[in-house]
């Protein structure tokens, strides 16, 4: 039924339509959120379904699934876009997909709900389109971050010392804050205490995910502050909405944040991570392979991984309740029989090094 609702469309029809500022083209990209935020058509939609909302829907996902935005989704359900193009990562015909399959499910609740609409499949997908016009699409690159010499011009805060040049700097102070999204930067205490770098990276708000790391520059940036320990028995998922939010109302200001605790590695990261989860619907595995990519470092404690893998039961299907409050069933969902299954621990670089305690995901250290 969807086959013979849904046309191929050849790379060099969609060139064209992209090119054409007078049409009106939505794109839904089906690929993962890790290869869309790698790279992607500008102004396309990442369309991904969580698999409690895939068992739950029993193959007729709501359009509310398919398109985030509700503008978007009242144009769909007017007919006023001239083509609807779905794609994937290469596929070249809809035959071949599997039936469970992000575009084939999405393509079905087109045909059903946005019956106006002229629906296709890119033949050869996103990876086709890319090889014939990749001036159409954005650029892959590696995670921006900024590197500034460890030591400032003038005398940096007292919690700043250790990263001069005389002592042995450690690796979560190295470089400086990396890129997680256009407006979210993730790093250590030290870099929060580098205004230079700060001002650099164009920051006008700071997440403090600790107790004890003092707020340098109230009077330059808008501070919230998250009193959380890097312990077994820290709820720290408590703090998700508000940093969440928070995170949100800076973004929607025009502004970007800063996200800290003291190396960067524990609390912090596990800010960023419940935010990608709750604001693009992606499961704690992807977001941790995104997030990592970007700082390899990182390494939450097992009871915030815990908490993490039980937000995105929460996240991912907030109608079902019931079963969202168990983290084994997003793990049985993902076809595995041990509740937490994700990376939780990193390499070692060597004898001596400054975080090989992180051999153990359920070890931690004061200066997490």
């Amino acid at each position: 039924m969807v086959n013979m609702q849904v046309c191929a469309m050849d790379c060099r029809t969609l060139g064209a339509l992209l090119a054409d500022r007078a049409a009106s083209c939505l794109v839904l990209d089906c690929r993962s959120f890790f290869a869309f935020n790698s790279s992607h058509i500008p102004g396309s939609t990442n369309v991904r379904f969580s698999s409690i909302v895939r068992r739950r829907a029993k193959g007729c996902m709501g359009l509310e699934h398919v398109v985030v935005s509700e503008e978007q989704r009242e144009r769909l359900r007017a007919g006023s876009y001239q083509a609807v193009v779905l794609l994937d990562e290469r596929s070249e015909a809809l035959e071949a997909l599997k039936k469970d399959s992000t575009l084939l499910l999405a393509a079905g609740t087109l045909c059903r709900e946005c019956a106006g609409s002229s629906l296709y499949h890119l033949a050869g997908g996103y990876e086709a389109f890319a090889s014939e016009y990749p001036e159409l699409c954005t650029k892959p690159c590696p995670p921006a971050g900024l590197s500034l010499p460890l030591c400032a011009p003038s005398s940096p805060p007292s919690s700043a010392d250790s990263g001069c040049s005389s002592c042995p700097t450690p690796l979560y102070d190295q470089g400086g804050p990396v890129e997680i999204l256009p407006f979210l930067y993730l790093g250590s205490a030290y870099h929060a205490s580098r205004k230079d770098m700060l001002d650099a990276l164009g920051i006008t708000a700071l997440i403090n995910v600790s107790a004890n790391c003092p707020n340098h520059f109230e009077e330059h940036f808008q501070y919230k502050s998250i009193p959380v320990e890097d312990s077994h028995k820290a709820d720290i998922s408590s703090w998700f909405n508000v940093a969440i939010d928070f995170i949100d109302s800076v973004k929607n200001a025009g502004g970007r944040v800063f996200v800290h605790c003291q190396a960067g590695i524990s609390r912090s990261a596990t800010i960023c991570l419940a935010y990608l989860m709750r604001t693009n619907r992606v499961k704690l595995d992807e977001a941790f392979e995104f997030v990592k990519q970007r700082r390899s470092i990182i390494s939450p404690n097992f009871s915030f991984m815990g908490q993490l893998l039980q937000f995105e039961s929460q996240v991912l299907a907030p109608s079902c309740s019931a079963e969202a409050g168990s983290p084994a069933i997003s793990s049985l969902d993902r076809g595995t029989t041990t509740v937490f299954n994700f990376p939780v621990s990193m390499p070692v670089h060597g004898p001596g090094n400054a975080l090989s305690y992180l051999q153990s995901p359920i070890t931690t250290s004061p200066s997490c």
